[in-house]
């Protein structure tokens, strides 16, 4: 197979000097003890060789590829091959290193990891073997430089996938993109990969090291299997509930689904032509229910029908999905953070050694009027107990100003008080009109006095930040008892606030859970500063695997699911 049309020398020129550095922070690096380094310099390629490679290169598009623009890669691998010489890296004697099969064979299991291996090339790697040593006796360089390019940029991909995810974070609105954690993917590759004896324990230290993100990587090759196993037949409806002791005629179905699930144990006896609900079905359904954060009351209703009939292909990429996420989360902490998860309504703390210290139930932001929680993560530096509440100008606007013209007492008889910009007070009793304007005005502003009533019940937990999302406690303790639990203006409603405050202050010398407590329900208001700040997660994952290995599916209640699956499916380059 020959180059096609000769490349002139000027642009030979362009290919050797132009461009310049990979402008990847190189810090992340150091997780790895050793490094290794390919062993004999690979033979020069011929000129003709270079100058294609080089404006290949430049040019950030090759056609070879499943996605051929690599334009976001393109310096990357311009310094890549300048460290070799303009040579190859994973062709010597015109036959693949030990180490490009490696890692073809990591690519064609990307589905293990979430990922696909199509995006790697995954069914093109045959047929550029096949012209490489030693299946060709007499290979062109044409056919090495081509594999030698295809495979260094399928792996710079792949191990940034794994290591930082496919889609930039900000570019959805999630505020969880760590520079620190990026690769120079030219030295990754020089240093650790080109002359490892193990890639794929190389390559394994990049992943999330969180022990959620390795359950739900198991998760994942049982629920391929299930959905490889499942013949997708859907349960019928029904008019009414089916309640336990109705006949259903799904019942053979619903049996045959718990028990491929889990949530129907392998020795209950339930015969093939059963067609009443009944028995172990009933509570096998109060498994499936409990396991979607529904309501467990083993009734057949449209929600449960319909989650029943999400095909298991779904749940994997429910998983996939949250892979990527668990991917943008920081690669290090110093603490071990607290993780409160949206779409699970749920808060938990972890200890030094990863295990769960204290978890609750959570309140969340609403689904609508923009008050959605957002997703970020940042660090607790204090704790205020029996807070004010410093009603946002929105709320002030949206909620406050309609009730006060109806009722100038209003504020007075809930608590609230009118303060200047010094938080001075300036009324707790009737609004007057000149007030009223002030307050329109953004003059001066709205908050609630401390106490049992005050919206942010008795404490409250901050981690400042731009989006001024705290935790707190709330008289509304009513909505704790529902299933889904998306009524917050944003900020996160605690189940057991003295529980965590328990927790996070458990290294300050005499905050006992009595002094707590007694804080709580005192008259001062007093902040108290953490002797170590926590690192806070505010995630979203609609998938949770826990320590028991049951896996957990929940509603994608902001629609951030569909929005990531947009954006992966134009493919690379992904959108910065």
């Amino acid at each position: 197979m020959g180059w096609g049309s000769r490349l002139s020398a000027p642009l030979l020129l362009i290919a050797l000097f132009c461009g310049s550095g990979c402008g990847l922070a190189s810090s992340a690096e150091s997780q790895f003890a050793t490094s290794s380094t390919a062993g004999a310099s690979a033979p020069e390629l011929s000129s003709e060789g270079q100058a294609w490679l080089g404006a290949t290169i430049i040019r950030g598009s090759f056609s070879d590829l499943r996605w051929p623009n690599f334009s976001d890669y393109s310096k990357y691998v311009k310094k890549f091959y300048e460290f070799n010489g303009d040579s190859l890296w994973w062709v010597k004697g015109m036959e693949p290193t030990a180490q490009a099969r490696q890692v073809i064979a990591l690519f064609l299991k990307a589905d293990q990891k979430g990922l696909s291996a199509e995006d790697y090339d995954g069914s093109r790697w045959n047929d550029r073997l096949a012209k490489l040593k030693p299946a060709t006796r007499q290979p062109t360089e044409a056919d090495a430089v081509k594999f030698d390019l295809a495979l260094t940029v399928c792996a710079m991909r792949y191990i940034s996938d794994l290591h930082i995810g496919k889609v930039y974070p900000n570019y959805l609105a999630f505020a969880l993109d760590d520079e620190s954690k990026r690769y120079d993917l030219a030295k990754f590759l020089k240093n650790h990969v080109v002359g490892a004896g193990d890639v794929a324990g190389v390559l394994a230290q990049v992943e999330p090291p969180y022990p959620g993100y390795r359950r739900t990587i198991q998760a994942l090759q049982t629920y391929l299997e299930l959905a490889r196993r499942d013949d997708g037949e859907q349960l019928p409806a029904v008019k009414k509930a089916i309640v336990p002791g109705d006949t259903y005629p799904g019942v053979p179905r619903l049996a045959r689904l718990l028990r491929l699930v889990g949530d129907l144990p392998a020795d209950a006896n339930v015969p093939a032509d059963q067609s009443i609900y009944a028995g172990a079905l009933v509570d096998a359904v109060k498994n499936f229910q409990r396991r979607l954060g529904r309501d467990p009351n083993g009734r057949l209703d449209a929600q449960t029908l319909a989650d029943l009939n999400v095909p298991l292909s779904r749940r994997v990429r429910q998983m996939q999905l949250t892979l990527e996420r668990w991917r943008w989360l920081p690669a290090a902490y110093q603490e071990a953070p607290i993780v409160a998860n949206i779409p699970e309504f749920r808060l938990r703390a972890y200890d030094k050694d990863f295990k769960i210290g204290v978890t609750m139930k959570i309140v969340v932001g609403k689904t609508y009027g923009h008050h959605n929680t957002p997703v970020f993560t940042d660090t607790m530096q204090y704790v205020v107990f029996r807070p004010y509440w410093e009603v946002p100008p929105s709320i002030t606007r949206a909620e406050m100003i309609p009730h006060i013209v109806r009722d100038p007492d209003y504020l007075a008889n809930k608590g609230f008080e009118v303060v200047d910009s010094k938080r001075n007070v300036v009324s707790t009793g009737k609004v007057t009109p000149e007030v009223l304007g002030q307050i329109r005005a953004g003059k001066l502003f709205v908050r609630q006095e401390p106490g049992p009533k005050n919206a942010l019940g008795l404490v409250k937990f901050v981690f400042p930040n731009s989006y001024n999302v705290y935790m707190h406690d709330t008289p509304s303790t009513e909505f704790f008892a529902k299933a889904r639990r998306d009524f917050s203006h944003g900020c996160i409603r605690l189940e057991k606030p003295a529980d965590l405050a328990a927790w996070v202050l458990r290294d300050n010398p005499g905050w006992t859970p009595d002094r707590i407590r007694a804080a709580m329900n005192g008259t001062v208001t007093q902040q108290v500063n953490l002797a170590h700040p926590i690192p806070v997660f505010i995630v979203y994952a609609t998938v949770v695997v826990l320590e028991d290995g049951v896996v957990h599916f929940y509603d994608d209640i902001y629609g951030h699911d569909t929005a990531l699956e947009k954006a992966l499916a134009k493919g690379y380059p992904y959108p910065w």
